[in-house]
């Protein structure tokens, strides 16, 4: 029975999966990198940590089975979005950090007339996208632009990264492969989604070199195989999906109008909206989201905020209120409302879909009686307002809502999601749905399924929330919301 591979390439942590050809996971392993925060606001990866880690993850994963290379069919890829890098084509070094998807150091000083990118590209020109992040690199690094301009720079998001090292990399740049897949590059600002290829003009305008830019690729087909010397070698590569695409894929959210929420670093839900791309006009995205090689591309419309499982991650590292995220659930649980507290976690502004950079995290309502226990219920109810701000701008009317990501083990918060939205939460026996997205992709490119992996429902979580009560939280929270602008 073949293996398949699937690396999953996120904000806080590199993980790589083995599965069966029955979607089974057989093998794992997860390392952490770190994350560089230099000033206010500016967030950044180190590229050659996450490619170490990467190889480091793939060798384990193998190895704690006792799996060959050779009973490795094909490998998939997942990975954190808009995370931009450029290195050098002669060295594969890269000559700054990779600057992170949370960034907002890109955004436009003066205000943009967003109709344009918002027909083009289905996107908003703000701090969001890779191709301000490639620009402000090639402007602050010294020789950076001219050397773009004659060739020597290759610029990527994280999965053209990971292709370019698995398939030669810096010990053989001749044959490494510069790549990446539509899904990502509609993520850049640069691609037209009519024609699904790079636009000279939004390149122009951005002033992004389409030289130093990768080949666009459908989402499953072939994206070359890794070299053959190292861990994998020979396998080929054969689906590669951003990590919120690999979620959706993986959900089988396949049909017309089906959704997912991931609740992982950030909070992401897509709607797949068929052959037709959809323009919002309440601060959603459009986006890909997938497309098998000869086919057409399937796109989707998506709701992105910037902060949920990092919230818990602040209240674990910067206030040390938490020892581990699993304790978040134990403590709310212990109360049983907030006391009135509300927290906005704007800490990189607020993403959909208010848009607001200027905004800043805040902490309304605090009094004497307040403890750690209350703000580890506001930071859930946070997470649950966040999603219910996206699911009514997308006008979206869903019977149940599929969910999936590291914090939906967190039963209490599922309960409170349930509540809150006033509908079924709905959470799949694996909630590793980038992973099963990214494996069923690679599984599908070598033609040894039809359709990604079945996920079966495990638990369904009803409303038990009375529409004033609600109602009164989403009071609070405007009233938070409002009280965090301005503050940048």
């Amino acid at each position: 029975m073949p293996y398949i591979a699937a690396i999953d390439q996120g904000t806080t942590s590199t993980r790589v999966f083995i599965t069966d050809a029955g979607g089974n996971v057989v093998s794992e392993a997860q390392f952490e990198h770190k994350q560089f925060m230099p000033r206010q606001g500016w967030v950044e990866h180190d590229p050659i940590e996450i490619w170490r880690n990467t190889r480091r993850a793939v060798v384990e994963a193998l190895a704690s089975q006792d799996i060959a290379d050779e009973d490795v069919a094909a490998l998939g890829i997942s990975n954190q979005r808009e995370t931009a890098v450029i290195w050098e084509k002669d060295t594969g070094r890269p000559i700054y950090n990779a600057i992170v998807w949370q960034d907002t150091r890109t955004n436009p000083t003066d205000q943009q007339d967003q109709t344009q990118y918002l027909q083009q590209t289905g996107l908003l020109h703000n701090s969001y996208p890779a191709g301000p992040k490639w620009a402000w690199i090639l402007d602050n690094v010294e020789g950076a632009r001219e050397r773009a301009e004659n060739g020597e720079l290759l610029a990527g998001t994280i999965d053209t990264w990971l292709i370019w090292n698995l398939t030669g990399g810096a010990r053989d740049t001749a044959n490494s492969l510069h790549l990446t897949d539509v899904t990502n590059a509609s993520r850049t600002l640069l691609m037209d989604l009519a024609t699904m290829d790079w636009d000279d003009e939004l390149c122009e305008q951005l002033r992004v070199p389409r030289r130093m830019l990768p080949e666009i690729k459908p989402s499953i087909g072939t994206f070359g195989h890794v070299r053959s010397r190292g861990p994998l070698g020979g396998v080929p590569i054969t689906g590669v999906l951003g990590d919120q695409q690999a979620a959706l894929f993986g959900q089988n959210c396949l049909r017309e109008n089906d959704a997912k929420v991931t609740y992982g670093t950030g909070l992401f839900m897509l709607v797949n909206t068929g052959a037709t791309p959809r323009i919002s006009d309440s601060g959603m995205l459009t986006t890909v989201a997938y497309q098998i090689e000869g086919e057409a591309p399937v796109y989707a419309q998506e709701g992105s905020v910037a902060v949920g499982g990092s919230l818990i991650q602040w209240l674990r590292d910067q206030l040390g209120i938490i020892d581990t995220a699993a304790e978040s659930e134990t403590l709310a649980a212990q109360v049983s409302d907030s006391g009135g507290v509300t927290i906005v976690p704007a800490f990189s502004g607020l993403f959909a879909p208010r848009w607001r950079p200027d905004a800043r995290g805040v902490i309304v309502g605090l009094t004497r009686y307040v403890d750690k226990r209350h703000i580890a219920r506001a930071a859930l109810e946070a997470t649950c307002l966040q999603t219910l701000e996206v699911v009514r701008a997308m006008g979206a009317h869903p019977e149940q809502l599929r969910v999936d990501g590291g914090m939906t083990s967190n039963n209490l918060l599922m309960q409170m999601q349930a509540d809150i939205l006033g509908i079924d939460v709905v959470r799949p026996a694996n909630i590793e749905t980038t992973v099963m997205g990214a494996a069923s992709a690679a599984a599908m490119g070598i033609s040894l399924i039809d359709a990604p992996f079945n996920l079966t429902s495990a638990t369904t979580f009803k409303n038990t929330m009375a529409d004033p009560e609600r109602d009164r939280l989403v009071a609070q929270w405007e009233d938070a919301v409002l009280r965090a602008y301005n503050q940048a």
